[in-house]
């Protein structure tokens, strides 16, 4: 019984695992690699034989970086079961064909600039072929994955839908539960339910996006958000949020809802300028059996917080380039989240270099993004071949993140780390990685490793 790693090992993006047991291969997630252009879509391509003839996929959650390479997989000519929960489910639909739709526009829009492009590595057609494979359970349910393998997912409260995979796999005489941490929620916060406990198991492999920092509570965030909108409604200037279309926009929309209620901060036009965001967010707001009590609660006095009158969610092009001229103070939140593609680069060029404009990042940045750069602080940026000074103020408030900070990691995993046999510490930079694997020694772990890509362990 072997576990190998390919992608997320000592990086956050590109999630993809194998577990070798009884003569059957799985893979752990099939995401996308995120980061600049050439170099995204140079590892995107090189998809490994071994994920191609695995006999299925465990799919923890629909966010790209766990699932945008399926249909690439499929096209390739992988024939297996893809299971995920059923909100996942409904939310892949959108999630790919909006993945295949920018891969497309990118490519059009920059062939129009002169600029270098890349072929999509799949198109509509090829996502439609990957949903055909999808398999929905519910949580808490076992099935059988391949033979000598089987599995359950339980609620990892991270956005919805996803899950915490828990595999029991069979190798001659020796059965060994695998759990997978995917993404992992943090507890307390806004909409979803906290994630469940972990169970009794022999393996783990956990995220660590957030290994080696803390986060502000959930009281701290939604004060230091209101007081950006009161500063920014002085100001009469925009403010830029690059958010991802799944829990990022769903959460800060709802932080919105509550401090425009509380009076906490001017009311001003909020624009959700992305017609994915506006399709999950339904989808969402459908998915009530998800939710915890307090959005219950809100939901029953109030409808849906997702819709408040200062909120608009634009579907066209044309209304998205009238935000361009806008005066006054106003919020835009559009993807992609790390800046790297759909209309939020146009949001950015058009605003970053106006002094009264802010650009807020509520997510993980990745290395080589222009998030990320815009994060370190760069004064010019590159934006579809132009050079822009960047005079905008740049912000950022982490605590939106839907990650399990440090601490979370160490409450939800204190519980097996003695009993458990090994752990793998991925979906992490080297430096938050190694320093929550080093958490999980001092709490009496037998073997904890930090896996590079390629990396393949006995289970013992």
């Amino acid at each position: 019984m072997k576990l190998s790693f390919y992608g997320a090992a000592r990086t956050v993006t590109g999630s993809l695992h194998y577990i070798d047991a009884g003569g059957s291969t799985v893979i752990l997630d099939c995401g996308m690699y995120q980061g600049p252009r050439l170099e995204s879509h140079e590892r995107n391509k090189k998809m490994p034989e071994k994920a191609v003839n695995a006999a299925a996929c465990l799919l923890s959650h629909a966010h790209i970086d766990h699932s945008g390479s399926i249909p690439y997989l499929v096209k390739r000519g992988f024939r297996g079961s893809i299971f995920c929960t059923r909100a996942t489910a409904d939310l892949l639909r959108v999630m790919l064909l909006d993945s295949a739709n920018i891969q497309q526009r990118d490519l059009e829009f920059l062939q129009r600039r002169g600029v270098p492009a890349v072929e999509p590595i799949y198109d509509i057609d090829d996502v439609e072929e990957a949903l055909k494979r999808l398999v929905p359970v519910r949580y808490g349910s076992w099935f059988e994955a391949a033979p000598g393998i089987r599995a359950k997912f339980l609620d990892a409260g991270h956005i919805l839908g996803s899950a915490v995979t828990l595999v029991e796999a069979t190798e001659g005489s020796m059965t060994r539960n695998i759990c997978f941490t995917g993404d992992l929620g943090r507890r307390g916060m806004p909409i979803l339910r906290d994630p469940e406990a972990l169970p009794a198991c022999d393996v783990v492999l956990t995220e660590s996006t957030y290994g080696d920092r803390t986060h502000p509570s959930g009281q701290e965030t939604e004060a230091t958000l209101a007081a950006i909108l009161r500063d920014q409604a002085a100001r009469r200037g925009p403010i830029i949020v690059p958010a991802f279309s799944l829990g990022r926009t769903q959460n800060l929309i709802y932080a919105l809802y509550q401090i425009f209620k509380r009076g906490d901060a001017p009311r001003m036009p909020v624009f959700v300028d992305s017609p994915l965001s506006s399709k999950v967010t339904k989808i969402v707001s459908q998915h009530r059996d998800c939710f915890d009590d307090e959005a219950l609660a809100v939901l029953g006095a109030d409808g849906a917080p997702f819709y408040f009158p200062e909120i608009r969610y634009i579907e066209g092009v044309d209304e998205s380039k009238e935000l361009n001229d806008r005066s006054g103070a106003f919020l835009v939140l559009s993807a992609s989240g790390m800046c790297e593609n759909g209309r939020i680069l146009h949001h950015l060029k058009n605003h970053i270099y106006k002094p009264n404009a802010m650009v807020l990042l509520v997510g993980y940045q990745a290395q080589g993004t222009l998030g990320r750069r815009l994060h370190d602080g760069a004064q010019l940026v590159r934006i579809y071949g132009e050079e822009i000074e960047v005079k905008a103020r740049v912000q950022v408030l982490p605590a939106m993140s839907a990650h399990a900070d440090r601490n979370d990691l160490m409450h939800y995993l204190s519980p097996v780390a003695r009993s458990c046999g090994q752990i793998f510490v991925v979906h992490g930079e080297p430096s938050a990685a190694v320093s929550l694997g080093d958490a999980m020694r001092g709490m009496g772990c037998a073997q904890v490793e930090v896996p590079n890509p390629g990396d393949s362990f006995d289970v013992v």
